[in-house]
């Protein structure tokens, strides 16, 4: 393993010893699909997930928070407000929060919903390459629909551009989700090599990984690339290494959150697969 791979592998091994040592408390507002896997996956980490979007409490409970996972899978009129105003307490508090524009461009209400959301300063943006691009583009209409459902038309290279694009524009770390994962500040572009393909036959993995992306980013918020870097890492990881075992996606959902639970640093050190890109 070179220098690169071995100080990769040292910093996503120490934020999630510090996430196991931390259970930093990340209040997700996520969609109905994802609830059971994001609050599984974010267990299994070492994390303590607060299912929470009422908008009444989140005065007194977003403050307590660490970080902040919005997921607009399952967006409705209701869920906005709550969004938006964990979203600003969020910001004056200086708590991270992380944003996952899930078919962000699939209807005019998601596509501006995901636009009033980008002005609220999220630290992260994770999505998949169609996502980022739809977001991206200044020009694009409201009402476009440039992708399919939550599945990404486009393979995450071909984003690259964009996500830095929207990174300076937006003042967010952006990663995009695919073969090789995209993450960029808008200036430095980082690819994490981790996964396996199955891993997509199984709903809300790429909700459940921007919930760890959050946690990461919950006990380092001044190195939100790193983070996120990582953060996608270990998930990979610990999907290759359930893969190992699975006959299928339902076994494959098991024995992920089994490998994540149980994940070494000799195990994340051998597999950890992180390039610069530029």
């Amino acid at each position: 393993m070179d220098s690169n791979q071995t100080q990769w592998g040292s910093k996503a091994w120490h934020l999630l010893s510090l996430v196991r040592a931390q259970s930093p408390l990340i209040q997700c507002i996520t969609n109905f699909v994802s609830m059971d896997i994001v609050a599984n996956t974010l267990l299994s980490a070492g994390a303590s997930p607060a299912m929470l979007h009422a908008v009444e409490e989140l005065p007194d409970f977003t403050p307590r928070a660490a970080a902040l996972y919005v997921n607009v899978g399952t967006l409705s009129p209701s869920w906005l407000p709550a969004m938006t105003t964990a979203a600003q307490i969020c910001n004056t508090l200086h708590t991270p929060w992380v944003l996952d524009p899930v078919a962000a461009s699939a209807s005019a209400f998601r596509f501006e919903a995901c636009r009033e959301l980008l002005r609220l300063k999220p630290t992260v943006v994770r999505g998949n390459a169609s996502e980022i691009i739809a977001l991206s583009l200044a020009s694009a209409e409201p009402n476009a629909s440039a992708s399919k459902g939550v599945d990404s038309v486009h393979d995450s290279m071909d984003a690259v551009e964009a996500a830095k694009l929207l990174a300076q524009t937006s003042g967010a770390v952006v990663a995009v989700s695919g073969a090789t994962d995209i993450v960029t500040d808008g200036n430095r572009v980082v690819g994490a090599h981790n996964g396996v393909a199955m891993m997509q036959k199984v709903t809300a993995t790429g909700c459940s990984v921007t919930a760890l992306i959050a946690a990461f980013v919950a006990v380092d918020k001044s190195h939100a690339l790193d983070a996120a870097v990582s953060a996608l890492a270990v998930f990979g990881v610990a999907g290759e290494l359930g893969m190992k075992m699975a006959k299928g996606p339902a076994s494959l959902r098991m024995h992920l959150i089994d490998a994540l639970y149980g994940l070494d640093e000799a195990a994340l050190n051998s597999h950890v697969n992180i390039t610069s890109l530029g």
